[in-house]
C-alpha cells in the first residue's frame, strides 16, 4: 500500500475576518504569525527529505482562512507547492478556508495553481448555533460555496463541530444529515474544546456556556460516524490533533478532550451493535466460551482500551470467556463462534439497522 504523507503548513488566523467564540488559532496550531514564502519552501524541503520513495505526498495549508488572505499573497504561497507538483515531487495540494471566502474568481485562481482539495469549516448548519458562535455567515453560504467547489472539480471536505453554544444532540445530528445531502468527499468532526483566551472560556467562566461531556460526545459522534460510514463518506479525523499544548491542563481548559477519542467512539459503536444483535436474535451466550474473529484493523476496537469493551460485553451478556482472533477479512465483518455455531456479522448492515431503528 502506498504511504500517504501530508506536509502541514499552518497559517493561523491569517486572513480570517472573524473571531469565532471558540477560536484561538495561535493556541490550536502552535504558531503565532503568518507564514512566509521562505518558510513554506523550508517546510516542504524538510519533510521531503524524510519520506520514502513512491509515496503519495500532499501539501496542506491548515488553520486560518486561506482564501481570505490577500489574493497576491495567496498566489505567492501557492506558487511554491505548485512548482513542486509541476516537477513531480508532490502529488496534491489542499487548503482550508471559510464558506464565505469562496467565489468563482478565487476558484479559478486555485485551479491555475493546481489545488486539488478545499476544506470548508462549516461547524454547524443550524442558524442559531452559527450566530451564537459568531461565525459571521449563515447556513445558505455553505450550500452555495460547496456547490461552486464541486462544480469546479475540486475535492470538497467539510468540517463540523459538536457542542457549540446553543447546540444540542439533535442539532448536531441534523447538521450531519444536511452535510450528507451536500455529498462531500470526506468529513472531519471536531467536538468543541474550550481553549485558553477565547470568548468561549469567558462564557464558560460566567456560567453562560457548558461544554459537552465526553460521554455525550462519544454517543453523538458514534451516531454521526455510522451515518457517514453507511453512506461511504470517509471521516478522516475526529477531535483536534494532540500536541504539546493541546491537552487538558495546558491550552485546553475544558471540554471532551481525549488523545484516543476516535477509538472510544468506535468501541461504543461495536459494543452497541454487537449487544443489540445478540439480544435481537435471542442468542443465549450465558456461561459460554465465545470467539470473535475480525480484521487486524478492528481487534483493538473490539477489546477496547485496557480490555474495557471486552469486559463490558462479557458482563452484559454473561459470557464465560471471550477470545478475540485476527484474520484476513473486511474491517466491518466479524465472525462469531460459540458451541458448534459460527455466524458472520456485517457491521455496516448493523449500522444501517441501528440508524433506521433509532430514527436519526
Amino acid at each position: 500500500m502506498t504511504k500517504h504523507y501530508i506536509i502541514p503548513i499552518f497559517v493561523p488566523h491569517y486572513g480570517c475576518p472573524h473571531d469565532c467564540v471558540f477560536c484561538n488559532q495561535r493556541k490550536i496550531t502552535g504558531v503565532s504569525s503568518g507564514v512566509t514564502e521562505k518558510e513554506v519552501e523550508r517546510i516542504i524541503q524538510d519533510h521531503l527529505s524524510t519520506f520514502k520513495e513512491d509515496s503519495f505526498i500532499e501539501v496542506a495549508f491548515f488553520g486560518g482562512s486561506f482564501t481570505a488572505i490577500d489574493i497576491e499573497e495567496q498566489k505567492k504561497l501557492l506558487k511554491i507547492p505548485f512548482n513542486y507538483k509541476q516537477n513531480g515531487l508532490i502529488d496534491e495540494i489542499r487548503l482550508s478556508t471559510r464558506p464565505d471566502a469562496i467565489d468563482v474568481d478565487i476558484l479559478t485562481m486555485l485551479k491555475d495553481f493546481s489545488v486539488d482539495t478545499i476544506e470548508l469549516g462549516v461547524q454547524s448548519l443550524d442558524i442559531d448555533v452559527l450566530e451564537q458562535s459568531e461565525r459571521g455567515h449563515n447556513d445558505i453560504i455553505v450550500y452555495e460555496s460547496s456547490k461552486l467547489i464541486k462544480e469546479a472539480g475540486f475535492k470538497l471536505g467539510l468540517q463540523m463541530m459538536l457542542g457549540l453554544p446553543f447546540d444540542t444532540k439533535e442539532k448536531s445530528l441534523l447538521t450531519a444529515k444536511k452535510i450528507l445531502q451536500i455529498e462531500p468527499s470526506f468529513i472531519r468532526i471536531y467536538p468543541t474544546l474550550v481553549i485558553k483566551n477565547t470568548k468561549l472560556e469567558f462564557l464558560m467562566n460566567n456560567n453562560l456556556y457548558t461544554p459537552i461531556t465526553i460521554q455525550d460526545t462519544i454517543e453523538v459522534s458514534a451516531k454521526i460516524l455510522m451515518l457517514f460510514t453507511t453512506h461511504n463518506i470517509p471521516v478522516i479525523r475526529i477531535g483536534l490533533q494532540t500536541t504539546e499544548n493541546i491537552q487538558l491542563g495546558k491550552d485546553v481548559v475544558a471540554g471532551p478532550f481525549h488523545p484516543a477519542l476516535r477509538q472510544l467512539i468506535e468501541e461504543w459503536i461495536f459494543k452497541t451493535l454487537f449487544i443489540n444483535y445478540i439480544k435481537e436474535k435471542k442468542i443465549d451466550l450465558t456461561a459460554k466460551n465465545v470467539a470473535i474473529t475480525s480484521s487486524s484493523l478492528y481487534t483493538s476496537v473490539i477489546s477496547g482500551q485496557k480490555s474495557k469493551n471486552k469486559n463490558e460485553i462479557i458482563e452484559e451478556l454473561g459470557i464465560q470467556k471471550l477470545s478475540i482472533y485476527t484474520s484476513d477479512m473486511d474491517k466491518y465483518s466479524i465472525k462469531l463462534k460459540f458451541d458448534e455455531e459460527e455466524l458472520t456479522i456485517n457491521l455496516i448492515d448493523k449500522m444501517k439497522e441501528y440508524i433506521e431503528n433509532n430514527a436519526f
